[in-house]
């Protein structure tokens, strides 16, 4: 039997996001109905309510989330009623050709729920990455739940649903940073500081954090970097070139999502070094370098989904840090608010004050 929750929708672009009341359904096969205990307010879902993602509105906003599963379809053998989970956007198919040779964090065929949740009036909802958890309960796919211990914290766990993974994975998936590595680190905002946090849990010797934002730099320091570089002040190539010996970093990670600052990922590695690209470029962006300096360096250009991250491995693994006390997810939890505080929080971001704002319900 379906049920009616209140929930954050964006009804047209650019326009306010206003509380509403929805219609969940039941779950059908593979399906599950997750209630929802926090869900971090993401860039991301600012792009959706903005039409910078697509026009399919009424968007239901929400997808950094976490909460326990109420319901599941025919077939669910995975997770069950009672767990608590960490929902992700990347359900593995199992069967493309990248899960087929031992790849599934590339799947080509990632899923969602088959049934569309609705407004009262039956105006069906698009959710947001296929999760629209800025809601009291949401349908999702089985397989967008991982389950992890329950002693954590909701408000810290749900941010392993996007951009704490995209940052950490980044470093530790991507970029393989290993012990002993210098890294560099271009935007310091949740991407790039759980970048320097997966830095230094992998064992990077040399943390360098760049952004135009002191705050932001802080933080950074207090996440595991080890240098800092304001790049209003300091040349970043200079900067990272004059920490590293002269070479450049080993590892670069560019976490904004520009042509400008790309080049100075590009330059700012060493020979044969490695570039990640995990900052979200927008659709008219240009990137121009000289061919010969793109093989005259050697290394790996690399792009960087979601962290690279396998959801079934990855995030019972940070939990267990995270109970541990080895990987601060306290720390990217800004401040807690309510459902209908979400529009106000999308202001706070535009002024850089949070790392993260997270609904608690």
């Amino acid at each position: 039997m379906s049920q009616q929750v209140r929930a954050v929708v964006a009804r047209s672009k650019g326009a306010p996001v206003s509380l509403e009341t929805i219609v969940v359904p039941d779950p059908g096969p593979g399906e599950a109905v997750v209630r929802i205990e926090a869900c971090g307010v993401c860039h991301t879902d600012l792009h959706y309510r903005e039409g910078g993602i697509s026009d399919d509105f009424p968007f239901l906003l929400g997808h950094e989330a976490a909460g326990v599963v109420e319901a599941v379809g025919d077939g669910v053998t995975d997770v069950a009623p009672g767990d608590f989970v960490i929902l992700n956007w990347r359900a593995v198919c199992g069967q493309c050709r990248a899960c087929l040779r031992g790849r599934p964090w590339y799947c080509f065929a990632t899923h969602n729920a088959g049934q569309r949740m609705t407004l009262t009036d039956g105006t069906e909802l698009s959710p947001a990455l296929g999760i629209g958890a800025f809601a009291e309960k949401t349908l999702v796919a089985a397989g967008q739940c991982t389950k992890v211990d329950r002693r954590a914290s909701a408000a810290a766990a749900g941010l392993l649903g996007c951009g704490v993974m995209a940052g950490i994975g980044a470093a530790l998936n991507t970029g393989s940073v290993g012990r002993g590595d210098s890294v560099a680190v271009i935007g310091c905002g949740g991407v790039g500081a759980a970048a320097v946090l997966g830095s230094k849990l992998a064992g990077a010797a040399r943390i360098i954090a760049v952004d135009i934002d002191d705050r932001k730099l802080d933080t950074a320091r207090r996440l595991g970097a080890t240098h800092t570089v304001n790049s209003k002040e300091s040349d970043v190539v200079d900067a990272v070139r004059d920490l590293t010996g002269g070479f450049g970093a080993d590892v670069v990670i560019e976490a904004v999502g520009r042509p400008e600052t790309y080049r100075q990922a590009f330059y700012a590695r060493d020979l044969a070094g490695t570039v990640v690209l995990v900052g979200v470029p927008t659709p008219e962006m240009k990137l121009e370098l000289p061919l010969l300096d793109v093989f005259g360096r050697g290394g790996a250009l690399k792009s960087s989904w979601y962290g690279d991250c396998l959801p079934s491995r990855d995030f019972p693994m940070l939990i267990d840090l995270y109970l541990q006390g080895r990987l601060d997810l306290d720390a990217f939890v800004t401040e807690t608010i309510a459902l209908d505080e979400v529009e106000k929080a999308f202001e706070r971001m535009h002024h850089g004050d949070v790392l993260r704002s997270v609904v608690l319900l």
